[in-house]
């Protein structure tokens, strides 16, 4: 069966309380980089602001920001460090219509369809049953390569397998990446394997160690940062594999953020924290779907800054987020921070990859 996006339901503005509802209160940032007081701090799902008599949603939504309200009528959800003086700052802390703000947490429920009060093993666990989550992905999948964007977070774990190493690869070439964010790790490590076919001097198929092969890595970024940046790395060392490769020869875009313990780092590696995170954002702003691979302070920061839907030619849809790690903690940390839409799978993120290659046909 194909794929299909779930139905949007929205407000229903003809009821009373939305009616009777107030404008929402606006003021004036009297400086760079400070909201006003009282100002309303946005969530995850769909928020709905009544501006002169008319509800607007918030199409750019994310955790924890302000919004804005443009010169051109539009509602800009904007981090409080990018708010400048003289814009106008919605303010209101209560979300059910009394400040002219309403949140919509149930959209993509249907109508009068509640859920039992009282069932077994809700939550996600190693016990979980995955079967069903590996075939609506791979169906949401090729939706995706032909309707949407999907951006990949990614851990270093890849690098250090060969077959997970070759199925990103796959995915990459087949057409199911549009964006990949990871840390200096991944790419210095999957670069290390397509020239040393190492990964931290073990053998990335094998796994035995090499002979002072605690420098590869070292010796690779050197490298790199001599060519002065990844794609002329690969083109001076003639790579033809991996990772990095497969993103460069496709022209996938990819943000690469450091972190202190970097090694190097790479040329592409952004140091700026807060650089790093608005190059982020600028890629996950139009994404419809996110997976989260073996990556916990990344995970985390991503699922901050994507909301639970998206607006995609005037249609409401969801924004699939997945996260992929073997522990717990990982996953129900992300729940914790107010992602609730995230779909979590605890599995080996290695042999995660690999089945997915697999089954959406990227790897034969």
């Amino acid at each position: 069966m194909a794929f299909q996006i779930p139905t949007y339901h929205g407000p229903d503005f003809t009821q009373q309380k939305f009616k009777e509802a107030p404008d929402v209160k606006i003021a004036v940032a009297d400086m760079d980089g400070v909201a006003p007081d009282y100002y309303h701090s946005t969530s995850m799902y769909p928020e709905y602001f009544k501006v002169d008599g008319k509800w607007l949603l918030a199409e750019e939504s994310r955790m924890d920001s302000s919004v804005v309200l443009r010169e051109d009528g539009r509602l800009d959800v904007v981090e409080n460090r990018n708010i400048r003086k003289g814009d106008k700052v919605i303010l209101g802390r209560t979300e059910n219509c009394e400040e002219g703000i309403y949140l919509h947490a149930t959209g993509f429920q249907e109508p009068g369809k509640e859920a039992d009060q009282f069932v077994f093993r809700t939550g996600r666990s190693r016990e979980t049953a995955f079967s069903k989550d590996y075939d609506q992905l791979y169906e949401l999948l090729k939706y995706e390569r032909e309707h949407g964007k999907v951006v990949w977070v990614m851990g270093p774990a890849f690098s250090f397998d060969y077959d997970a190493r070759r199925s990103m690869q796959a995915l990459v070439e087949s057409g199911f990446v549009q964006g990949l964010m990871a840390g200096n790790a991944l790419a210095t490590h999957d670069l290390e394997g397509g020239l040393l076919r190492t990964a931290l001097g073990q053998d990335i198929y094998t796994q035995e160690s090499r002979p002072q092969g605690h420098y590869n890595h070292l010796d690779v970024i050197n490298l790199v940062r001599r060519s002065g940046s990844i794609p002329q790395f690969i083109q001076d060392h003639n790579i033809k594999d991996g990772i990095m490769y497969s993103l460069v020869q496709k022209n996938v875009p990819f943000v690469l953020t450091g972190s202190i313990r970097d090694d190097g780092p790479l040329p592409e590696v952004i140091a700026s924290a807060y650089e790093g995170q608005s190059r982020m954002r600028d890629m996950v702003r139009d994404a419809t779907t996110v997976i989260c691979l073996a990556t916990q302070l990344h995970t985390i920061a991503t699922g901050n800054m994507t909301p639970s839907f998206r607006v995609v030619d005037g249609v409401v849809r969801p924004l699939y987020i997945y996260c992929i790690d073997t522990s717990e903690f990982v996953t129900n940390k992300l729940a914790d921070r107010g992602s609730l839409s995230a779909i979590s799978m605890l599995t080996n993120a290695q042999d995660f990859i690999v089945n997915v290659a697999k089954g959406v046909g990227a790897l034969k």
